[in-house]
């Protein structure tokens, strides 16, 4: 368990894993190529966009590479959770839940323009 406030304690996912609509073109986009998500998703935690986009399509080590990058997301914003269940999301939400990263890595982006507009 963290202690005192480090990493870990208690923040959630700022957009649900089922909020896959709220971004239509990143929706459509991750349909229909997975893994230029997944490499965009992989480049934006430090890591390289191509390898990870290729590895994102090869089944056992896809779930493992698209796991290994939720959780780094996960852990660059705070959010709580388990490899366990980045493991799970990548087998059964695959969609879903690259949507859902690449959308937690861009939330900063919108806020910061409506408070310009306002």
């Amino acid at each position: 368990m963290a202690e005192d406030g480090e990493v870990g304690t208690g923040i959630q996912w700022s957009i649900g894993l089922c909020s896959c609509f709220e971004d239509f073109g990143l929706c459509i986009m991750t349909f229909l190529v997975p893994c230029l998500t997944a490499g965009q998703t992989g480049e934006a935690v430090g890591e390289s966009c191509m390898l990870y986009g290729i590895l994102s399509v090869l089944s056992c080590i896809g779930i493992w590479s698209r796991a290994k990058i939720r959780g780094m997301v996960r852990e660059q914003k705070g959010i709580e959770g388990s490899f366990m269940n980045d493991i799970l999301m990548a087998c059964f939400c695959p969609f879903c839940a690259l949507i859902q990263e690449a959308r937690e890595l861009q939330g900063e982006q919108p806020e910061e323009e409506s408070i310009a507009r306002s």
